[in-house]
C-alpha cells in the first residue's frame, strides 16, 4: 500500500526512531509498504519516519541510477565504518523539488537485519553509499538540509511551508467538491 510521505518541516521528521529488534510480519508489511511508496514517488530510498513510523527501518533501490543494485531492506541499520569523502547533489522525498550539494563519506559499511531477519553487512560506494547515509540520518531525526547553511535551510523551509499550505488547500477543495449524501450528519 502506498503511504503518504510526510513533508518537512513536520516535527516527526526530527525525532529519533526506535529499534525494531526482530523482524516479524508487521515489519515485513511495513517494508513492503515502504518499497511501494518509494517506487510510486520515484525515489531511491525511504526511511520509516518519512511515512510517520518511528522505527529504524529503511528501503533503498539505486538500480535505476546505479548498475548492479537491487531493492535493499535494512532493519536497525548501523554504519560501522566510513572511508573518504565525496559531494553529491541530494534531494529528499520529504523535501520535494529541492536538491543541494552535501558532503558525505565516499564509502560506507553498514550492518543491518534483512527482510528475512538475518544480520548482514554491506560495503557501499557511489549513490548507494550516499543513500545509506541519507536514510540512516532520517532515523536520527536529521535531514539533508541540516547539512546546509542556515540561510539555505531557511529558504527551503519557507518553500516547503508554502507547498504544504497549497496541498492543504487542494485537499480542502476536494472535500468541498465531493458529492454530499442526504444521510450525512
Amino acid at each position: 500500500m502506498v503511504r503518504e510521505i510526510i513533508i518537512w518541516p513536520d516535527p516527526i521528521l526530527k525525532q529519533v526512531a526506535s529499534p525494531v529488534g526482530a523482524v516479524d510480519g508487521p515489519t515485513r508489511h511495513l517494508l513492503d509498504d515502504m518499497a511501494e511508496t518509494m517506487y510510486a514517488a520515484d525515489g531511491v530510498g525511504l526511511a520509516a519516519p518519512q511515512i510517520g513510523v518511528l522505527k529504524r527501518v529503511i528501503v533503498i533501490d539505486t538500480s535505476p541510477r546505479q548498475e548492479g543494485q537491487s531493492l535493499l531492506h535494512l532493519v536497525d541499520p548501523r554504519i560501522v565504518r566510513t572511508e573518504g569523502t565525496t559531494v553529491y547533489s541530494e534531494g529528499c522525498l520529504s523535501i520535494p523539488g529541492e536538491a543541494e550539494d552535501v558532503e558525505r563519506a565516499a564509502k560506507v559499511w553498514v550492518q543491518a537485519l534483512g527482510r528475512d531477519g538475518q544480520p548482514f553487512e554491506l560495503e557501499c560506494e557511489g549513490l548507494l553509499a550516499i543513500a545509506v547515509q541519507h536514510e540512516c540520518d532520517h532515523l536520527e531525526g536529521t535531514l539533508f538540509v541540516d547539512h546546509l547553511s542556515s540561510l539555505k535551510r531557511e529558504l527551503i523551509r519557507r518553500r516547503m511551508k508554502k507547498l504544504k499550505a497549497e496541498q492543504a488547500e487542494e485537499k480542502a477543495e476536494q472535500v468541498r467538491g465531493a458529492p454530499h449524501h442526504e444521510s450525512a450528519l
